[in-house]
């Protein structure tokens, strides 16, 4: 339940804003050439502007307060204490640790984990390093072509959107691919682009039970084997769980197997032998670059004022969005083509952490916790859904990130990426009054009638809020940086709202009944008596239209 502190500092916020009303993001700016200098952060060469933003000094500083009231900075030091902040799993949430690189103890309940975590990941990573370098191959004697990668939220999204991001790091004779869905068209389409002969397979589901991912696995070691032969198998597969018994039974030799802990969620869990496929992608060197970009901002968020403090910030200026101004979604835009998966990430990451509707002690919460998280790369976005944040009678707050130089990829081209990225987060704050529409109509010679029908339409509203991620290159540290960004930015808000960030229940219902309804939809004789008429209706037309 909030604390009084936190109420008073919500009322302060909720009177500020009317207080600030009628000042407009451009008429912040007017009023301060030095708005830019004040209201960014640079850590190394990665830029945080958040000065397009209704904020003001006294604004920053009441979120601030906010955030003390809160407790944030106490809760934080619980964190990486190891305290068993997912309360209602009674563990820590310490995948901090899994970047840990300097191999400082940390504790979850107690224990130095960190003993554990360097000997799992320095076996995961020679592994990798084999794979890739063609020391361990398949079994007709031939390196490692292609990487299947079966998993599911993050067991699925962190990889799969790092694979893509860090493609020009991937060894060029290798493929990696990720299948996911249940759907047998996902599998089916993978299996048409890569050679089964040269294929290596990773199961990724710590209790090895996981329906989709299971699913998946079960029909890649039937094809294998009928196309390969039994023996295959232990060549083709490897596996991340912790279910020894259930892998030794499906034909995977210990030493292919690489585990994780109950302390470290799925959507955190890339950080882990989660990610063996991108670290055989990538190498040992680059992947270890990836931890260290985490393990950068986990300093960085420890140390730092909360002034200065970027997933600080980044956290409280989205609770003053969508709490104090009822702005119900949030828009991620990578003006990088290779991020075109962040988004995605970023939408378990925040959605699954902070989609709560009750608070530590079980009661209702008091005000909307996580926003809807969306986004598309620019430029494609902009001939997509700019329209409505332009013009749409609904504002979202912008994530804009783009690099200053491109990897792999046409300067020229960057230079009209770039431009288009600035160009946009500039126009939503700016806008285009109706004066300055009729002005333009009027020197291009339309008659007044012809103006005063068409003006409306060209009309910007404007004052509409973006940050700007500025980085040097996309490199694996960068990303690691990003991505440990995020994840520290949703711990503050689940801080704030009074909510525990590391469960995910709401998944569990779905699961539950889609397991009672298979053997239903698989046996047209069996009975749909008791089931609502809606779902009994719908199994019925399928069983209808599948005969």
């Amino acid at each position: 339940m909030a604390s009084s502190e936190v109420a008073q500092a919500f009322a302060a916020l909720e009177a500020h804003k009317r207080q600030i009303s009628g000042s407009r993001i451009p008429d912040l700016f007017a009023a301060d050439p030095q708005r830019f200098a004040r209201f960014s952060i640079a850590f190394d060469d990665l830029l945080f502007d958040f000065s397009k933003h209704r904020v003001t000094d006294e604004t920053r500083g009441l979120l601030l307060d906010l955030a003390r009231a809160a407790k944030v900075e106490a809760r934080r030091a619980a964190l990486f204490n190891g305290d068993p902040v997912n309360g209602t799993e009674h563990r820590a949430a310490l995948h901090m640790a899994l970047r840990n690189l300097g191999g400082a103890p940390m504790r979850a309940a107690g224990v130095d984990v960190m003993p554990q975590v360097i000997a799992e990941r320095r076996k995961m990573e020679a592994f990798a390093e084999r794979v890739r370098n063609g020391e361990i191959r398949a079994a007709n004697g031939e390196r490692f072509t292609d990487i299947v990668n079966f998993g599911i939220g993050g067991s699925d999204l962190g990889p799969a959107m790092a694979a893509r991001a860090l493609s020009p790091f991937i060894a060029d004779h290798l493929s990696l691919h990720f299948v996911a869905n249940v759907d047998g068209a996902d599998f089916a389409d993978t299996m048409r682009r890569v050679p089964v002969e040269t294929t290596l397979f990773i199961i990724c589901s710590k209790t090895f039970t996981t329906l989709e991912t299971m699913t998946n696995a079960a029909t890649a070691r039937k094809y294998v084997a009928e196309k390969l032969g039994e023996a295959a198998i232990g060549y083709h597969f490897c596996a991340v769980s912790t279910q020894l018994e259930k892998i030794a039974a499906f034909g995977i030799a210990s030493d292919r197997v690489f585990g994780f802990w109950d302390w470290v969620g799925g959507r955190y869990s890339v950080w882990s032998a989660i990610a063996l496929s991108l670290a055989i992608g990538i190498g040992r060197d680059n992947f270890e670059d990836f931890l260290r970009g985490g393990e950068d901002i986990d300093r960085h968020f420890m140390e730092a004022p909360l002034d200065r403090n970027i997933p600080v910030l980044m956290a409280l200026l989205g609770v003053w969005y969508r709490n104090v101004f009822g702005f119900a979604t949030h828009a991620v835009i990578p003006y990088d083509q290779r991020m075109a998966r962040f988004s995605a990430y970023l939408q378990q990451l925040d959605m699954e952490s902070n989609g709560k509707s009750v608070d530590l002690s079980g009661a209702a919460v008091t005000r909307a916790t996580a926003p809807v998280i969306w986004g598309e790369p620019g430029t494609n976005g902009q001939h997509a859904f700019f329209q409505l944040l332009h013009q749409g009678t609904e504002i979202v707050p912008i994530d804009f990130l783009v690099a200053a130089e491109p990897i792999a990829a046409d300067a020229k081209h960057h230079e009209i990426l770039f431009a288009n990225c600035l160009a946009q987060s500039q126009a939503l704050m700016q806008g285009r009054s109706l004066a300055e529409v009729v002005s333009l109509l009027e020197s291009q010679k339309l008659s007044p009638d012809a103006i005063k029908a068409l003006a409306p339409h060209k009309v910007f509203q404007g004052d509409r809020p973006s940050s700007t991620f500025l980085y040097r290159q996309l490199t694996p540290r960068t990303l690691g940086r990003l991505i440990a960004l995020y994840e520290h930015k949703v711990f503050v808000q689940g801080v704030i709202w009074d909510i525990n960030s590391f469960d995910q229940w709401g998944v569990e219902l779905g699961k539950e009944l889609a397991l009672k309804l298979g053997p239903i939809v698989s046996d047209s004789g069996l009975s749909t008596e008791g089931l609502d008429s809606s779902t009994a209706g719908l199994v019925e037309a399928r069983r209808r239209a599948a005969m």
